[in-house]
Parts: C-alpha cells; sequence; structure tokens
C-alpha cells in the first residue's frame, strides 16, 4: 500500500484538503438524498392532482350520461303523447324536447318519428274530408271511391278507431243512398203501373158512356114517334096536362112536350150522368111537326186518392224524425237533410241510425 493514500501519513495541508474534499462529498451526497425526496414528493403530489382531475371528469361525464337519459326519457314520453293525441300543441312540445338530445343516433330516430306523426295527421284529415264530401253528395260515386281509398290509407295503429268509425259512416251513407234510389225506382214502376191502370180505365169508361149515348138517343125517339102518332090521329096535344080542342078552321097546335130522360151511369165509369131532353110540337092546321131530341150531358168523375209519403229516420230502432211529404223527391230531400245534419252524424258514432219511406 502506498503509505501516501494513508491518511496517517497525510501533512496537515494534506489533512486539511482531505477533510474540505469529504465535507464536500457528504454534502453532496446529502444534497442528492434530499433532491430525490423532494422529487417523489412533487410526482406524488402531480399524481394526486391528475387522480382527482380524472375523478371530476367521470363525475361529470357520469352526470351528462345521466342527464341524457333523463332528456331522452322527456323525449319519449312526448312522443307518446303525440302519437295518442296528434295536436299542434302535443307535436311542438315534443319536436322542442327532441332538441336537447345529444345522442345522434336517438335524435334522428325521435325526428323520424315525429315526421310519421305529422303525416298520419294528414291522411286521418284527407279521409274525414273524403268521407264529408261523399256524405253530402251520397249519389256520387266517384266521391265513395275516393273516400273507400283515403280510409284504406289509415295502415296506423293509432288511426284505427277513426278508421273504424269512418267506414261505419261511409257504409251508413251508402246503404241510404242505395236504399233511396231502390224507392225512387219503384216509385217510377209504380206511376208507370198506376198510369196504364188509369188509361184503361178512360177507355173503358169511354165505351160505356157511348153505349148509354145510344141508348138514351133511341129512347128519346122512342118518345116522339108516340107524340107524333098522337097528333096525326086527331088527339089532344099534352102541355102541362091541359086540353085543347079542334077549332072549325082546322087548325090544331099542340103545345110543347119535354121528355127527360133518366139519369144513367155508364158501366165502368162512377158518377156519370146523362140527360135526354125531347121537344114535339104539332101544328095542326098544316100538319107539320117539329121534333128536338137528345141532349146529353157531360160527364164528371169523383177526386181520385192523393198518395201522401211518411219519410222517418229512427235513431236505435226509435222513429225520431217524421215528415209528411208530397213525392218521393220531397221525402228524399227530406231525408238526406236530416242524415247529413250534424246531431245525426254525431249520435252514429254511438247509436244505430236507420231511415225509410211509407206509402200514406
Amino acid at each position: 500500500m502506498n503509505k501516501n493514500l494513508n491518511p496517517l501519513n497525510w501533512t496537515k495541508k494534506q489533512q486539511i484538503i482531505g477533510g474540505a474534499v469529504a465535507i464536500v462529498l457528504i454534502g453532496g451526497a446529502t444534497t442528492g438524498i434530499v433532491n430525490h425526496a423532494n422529487h417523489q414528493a412533487k410526482e406524488r403530489k402531480i399524481e394526486a392532482l391528475k387522480n382527482k382531475k380524472i375523478k371530476l371528469c367521470n363525475a361529470r361525464a357520469k352526470k351528462a350520461r345521466k342527464l341524457e337519459k333523463s332528456n331522452e326519457a322527456d323525449s319519449k314520453k312526448l312522443l307518446d303523447i303525440a302519437e295518442k293525441t296528434p295536436t299542434d300543441k302535443n307535436i311542438k312540445l315534443a319536436e322542442d324536447s327532441i332538441l336537447k338530445v345529444k345522442h345522434a343516433e336517438v335524435k334522428k330516430a325521435f325526428d323520424n318519428q315525429v315526421v310519421g306523426i305529422k303525416n298520419r295527421v294528414k291522411l286521418e284529415n284527407e279521409a274525414k274530408t273524403a268521407v264529408s264530401n261523399y256524405q253530402k253528395d251520397a249519389m256520387n260515386q266517384d266521391k265513395y271511391k275516393t273516400a273507400q281509398q283515403a280510409i284504406s290509407k289509415l295502415t296506423s295503429s293509432y288511426s284505427k278507431g277513426l278508421k273504424d268509425s269512418l267506414t261505419k259512416q261511409l257504409a251508413t251513407s251508402k246503404k241510404q243512398a242505395d236504399d233511396a234510389t231502390k224507392a225512387q225506382q219503384a216509385k217510377s214502376e209504380s206511376d208507370s203501373k198506376a198510369k196504364a191502370t188509369n188509361t184503361n180505365k178512360e177507355q173503358s169508361a169511354s165505351t160505356g158512356n157511348a153505349t148509354n149515348n145510344n141508348a138514351n138517343v133511341n129512347a128519346g125517339n122512342d118518345s116522339q114517334s108516340t107524340v107524333n102518332n098522337d097528333v096525326a090521329s086527331g088527339s089532344n096535344s099534352y102541355g102541362g096536362g091541359s086540353q085543347n080542342n079542334y077549332s072549325q078552321g082546322g087548325s090544331n097546335t099542340s103545345q110543347n112536350n119535354t121528355n127527360s130522360g133518366s139519369s144513367n151511369q155508364g158501366q165502368g165509369n162512377s158518377g156519370q150522368n146523362n140527360s135526354n131532353s125531347n121537344t114535339n110540337t104539332n101544328t095542326g092546321g098544316n100538319g107539320s111537326n117539329s121534333n128536338n131530341n137528345g141532349s146529353n150531358g157531360g160527364n164528371s168523375s169523383q177526386p181520385s186518392h192523393v198518395t201522401k209519403y211518411l219519410a222517418w229516420v229512427s235513431v236505435d230502432g226509435v222513429r225520431t224524425y217524421t215528415q209528411l211529404c208530397n213525392s218521393v223527391a220531397e221525402a228524399n230531400s227530406w231525408t238526406y237533410g236530416i242524415l247529413h245534419s250534424q246531431e245525426i252524424i254525431n249520435l252514429s258514432f254511438d247509436h244505430t241510425i236507420g231511415n225509410g219511406l211509407d206509402n200514406v
């Protein structure tokens, strides 16, 4: 071992320098230890801050997710209300709530649902209008087909109640229109038959009148011949029961004789009156005869029965509305007005409406 390396062999100066070096070395080591401790403390502090920040972010994210779920639930609830009762107010509330939803896919699904509700409302309104137009003009087949097509487009489950109601209203109006058409056809056929029957009766009455008139003329002629024969044989003339004798001048004037025929009733024609009047004048002086025969009065017929029509509208089988009319057209017009009144339309939702026409 080198003796110079042994601190015991150092000079005082060397010992002083060596001590200073030792102090420096010891201080450096101590400083290093302190610095290392400080560094570790700083790292722990940074880590703590980092963890705190992470926890805060997680808390905020959790709160945001909770709020998102709440907004989605609110939107879904309002959409359900709008589906069941699609008023403008309910649809607007649903649209406003959807604006708070942040999730893109959920938001898109909600927006599509709103579009579907609006389209359904549009189809429902078109169907209501089509049925109403047909009810106002129930004889129009084009309007009937338009109403059918409009109702067939109501495919949503939320439209089922309205669809059933409109279908029932359409069927009721169609039946009423068909019944009115059948009644009109039956009336036309009945009028045609009645007209033909009246024509036959008139022809029969005309034949009967001609026969009676001929009989009256013959009776008048027979009576006139009897009077003429009496005068020609020199008998007294008859005039109101007075008697006149022949004068010397050989002239004899007879008073007028009037023979009123009996009232006759023609076959097949009730109420016909026939009269036959005969006048005979005979002047004995010159033997001239004047005869007026056979005047028949005209025919007078009794008035025929006038048919009235009782139109009625029933509610659950009870005739609630009635009207006595002079013609089928008037009855149909009255029935049409009643069936399309707002009162009957409201009743048709919960009651059975019927109508008919009776001859009186």
